[in-house]
């Protein structure tokens, strides 16, 4: 769905105040423009259709405009097509029919796959064109008038929910930002936090490393509620533990590193043979860690149930039973390789899985203390949580290094292990050396590769530079670690929205967009800080 000018432009971007509605100003040499997106709410929030409104608003001259509709054909598996029905212009998709409306913007031309038009807007004149969609369900066709007047109301409920927003910092706009956009990546009827609406944009430009992310890891729903109550967001916290208790029933007792939206269990990955962004081929659909073994998935889901119940709320008697059931299972195979947070194809000890493994002990042991887990098992998990401990200190410690490394038996690094400062495993001189490390061989300007080598392969992972700043700030590093703050925030692009990865020299943004890890990081490391006196 473009608008654009035909001839030369240049481009602004902002999005209206605490809303999620989106002024993009083209200029020419005979005019400019101000196009404005919106995805229309109603008086109870989101709408039970599909609905996209763009306004195009003539400011200055006149400028010569081309709009068109031309829906893709989902990875090869329909071929849209153009019709009408009783005036209404509709384009068939598969399952999905979109309603095209427009108004003031000139007569559209019609083929069988597409709709558009090109012609001049002067200033004053404004322009509206409304799509609408659903699947296996009736399609709307609203007036103009309800499309413009859409944008009020909508504005109106964006500001009200971020009016809902706590959070006193030096960082307001960027985490106010972020949690507009994590909100725009919440799957409504189950709360869901998709990690990405994107699959296969290259982590480097004619790479292979393009994955599917449109689905929701269990390590970011532990970073949602841990950001969501930190900015006192009660109904979105609520919403994910609700979404991951459901799907952990779905396939207990097995804890899958991510689920769908849905809360069921994904499918595996399969290739199609389509052209990718910048030609990067691979494209895939699924994600091949579906079936992957990441031990520090317990951590991730019993610190989110530990945030929880610390911030006041009760587990039903059967998620209390599903939790002791795997925290006796991270008993009994925390000793053995997986895959890591990085999803890798070589398995290994990998540190912060066992460190995974510790929290999820930890925050078990915590729960039994106060009663929220009833089991007559706590004295093992407290064993197990101390053996693992023990065990990485000496087994995935670099002592030339100074430094926790990727995994046992190497004195490779990896950023992730940073994450020690924000479960608590290490916060003291271990953790300062390691820091000290990361910044030598991983950092690069204010950006953070993932791990030692990942600088021939890919960008830097935005979130490691949010995770360097946390683990600053958990090490009374606080001068250092506002600075980088500082830095890091200006990673974004022009609207304040960040990628999974940079590159740091060019500062383009590679992979998948917009990132939820990326402002959850973000998010958490701004909430990381002292409170200003």
């Amino acid at each position: 769905i473009s608008i654009a000018p035909v001839e030369d432009f240049s481009v602004t971007r902002r999005y209206a105040e605490d809303t999620n509605i989106l002024e993009t100003t083209f200029t020419t040499v005979s005019g400019s423009l101000r196009l404005t997106d919106w995805i229309p709410l109603g008086q109870g929030g989101q709408l039970s259709w599909s609905q996209l409104v763009r306004r195009v608003d003539g400011l200055d001259g006149e400028v010569r405009l081309r709009w068109s509709v031309a829906p893709g054909n989902r990875f090869n598996s329909t071929q849209p097509w153009v019709h009408t029905d009783d005036g209404a212009l509709l384009i068939a998709n598969g399952a999905e029919q979109l309603a095209i409306q427009s108004w003031d913007l000139g007569e559209p031309a019609v083929s069988d796959r597409s709709v558009g038009c090109e012609l001049t807007i002067s200033a004053g004149q404004c322009g509206v064109l409304s799509i609408t969609g659903g699947e296996d369900s009736p399609v709307v066709i609203p007036t103009r008038e309800r499309c413009v007047e859409s944008a009020d109301l909508t504005a109106g409920r964006w500001r009200d929910w971020a009016g809902s927003i706590r959070y006193d910092g030096p960082w307001e706009t960027e985490v106010r930002r972020s949690a507009l956009a994590l909100k725009l990546l919440t799957y409504a009827p189950t709360g869901a936090i998709i990690a990405a609406p994107t699959t296969s944009l290259p982590e480097r430009v004619g790479g292979e490393k393009n994955w599917d992310y449109r689905y929701m890891w269990v390590r970011d729903a532990a970073f949602t509620v841990d950001a969501f109550l930190s900015l006192e967001l009660q109904d979105e916290a609520h919403a994910a533990v609700k979404w991951m208790l459901g799907a952990l029933r779905r396939t207990s007792p097995e804890l899958r590193v991510f689920y769908g939206l849905d809360a069921n269990e994904p499918e595996g990955q399969h290739v199609i043979d389509v052209a990718g962004y910048r030609h990067s081929r691979p494209v895939r659909s699924g994600n091949r860690a579906a079936r992957q073994t990441q031990l520090g998935t317990f951590g991730d889901l019993f610190e989110m149930i530990s945030l929880y119940v610390r911030d006041g709320h009760r587990l039903d008697p059967p998620s209390a039973r599903l939790l002791t059931d795997l925290a006796d299972r991270c008993c009994d195979v925390w000793l053995t390789e997986d895959a890591g947070i990085w999803e890798l194809t070589d398995s290994h000890h990998y540190t912060v899985s066992k460190i995974g493994c510790w929290t999820a002990l930890d925050r078990a042991v915590r729960l039994a203390d106060t009663e929220r887990l009833q089991t007559p098992h706590a004295a093992r998990w407290a064993a197990e949580r101390d053996r693992i401990a023990a065990w990485v200190n000496e087994y995935c410690w670099s002592q030339s290094k100074r430094s926790y490394t990727a995994y046992a038996g190497t004195d490779d690094l990896d950023a992730a292990t940073l994450l020690a400062a924000r479960t608590g495993f290490e916060q003291g001189q271990r953790l300062t050396t390691t820091i000290a490390a990361i910044r030598s061989e991983l950092q690069h300007g204010p950006s953070v590769y993932r791990y030692t080598g990942a600088d021939g392969e890919e960008g830097a992972f935005i979130a490691c530079t949010f995770w360097l700043v946390n683990a600053l700030a958990l090490n009374d590093q606080v001068d250092a670690a506002r600075k980088l703050m500082d830095q890091a925030v200006d990673l974004a692009n022009d609207v304040g929205l960040f990628a999974e990865q940079i590159d740091p020299t060019s500062g383009d943004a590679l992979g998948n967009f917009p990132q939820g890890l990326s402002h959850l990081a973000l998010i958490n490391a701004a909430c990381a800080f002292p409170p200003s006196r």
